[in-house]
């Protein structure tokens, strides 16, 4: 990925449905200054129970799990990142106070039905 030393960079792409279940990010590529907070919005849409991920995937390497929740209110927290399971608001939006360049990446929100195991998500590159 090409960009400006200090920068952080995200992108957003739409991975699917489960089941009339889905993730929704509203936000495209973003470009961030080192240091700057970052907020990516997930919200969903669900007829059941789910689990709430969030991946991460930097360049050259595969996904690689940064953080889930399983049940309402929890907090999921790893090197910096943290997202809460809101479920009056259906949200699960991942956010960090202050970005650092290594941060650049792709970021995934996931959901899984706990019950079928199915997954569907959409993708943040940071």
């Amino acid at each position: 990925m090409n960009s400006a030393p200090g920068l952080v960079t995200v992108v957003l792409l739409m991975l699917g449905q489960i089941y009339g279940d889905s993730v929704t990010q509203m936000e495209g590529q973003m470009t961030l200054s080192e240091g700057a907070s970052l907020k990516m919005n997930c919200t969903y849409s669900t007829t059941t129970y789910v689990a709430l991920f969030w991946y991460v995937q930097y360049p050259r390497e595969g996904p690689q799990l940064l953080l889930r929740a399983t049940t309402a209110n929890e907090k999921g927290r790893n090197k910096g990142f943290e997202a809460t399971y809101n479920t009056e608001t259906t949200s699960f939006h991942l956010e960090k106070a202050s970005v650092l360049e290594s941060d650049s990446a792709m970021y995934y929100c996931a959901m899984s039905d706990t019950v079928t195991g199915t997954a569907g998500g959409a993708e943040h590159k940071l």
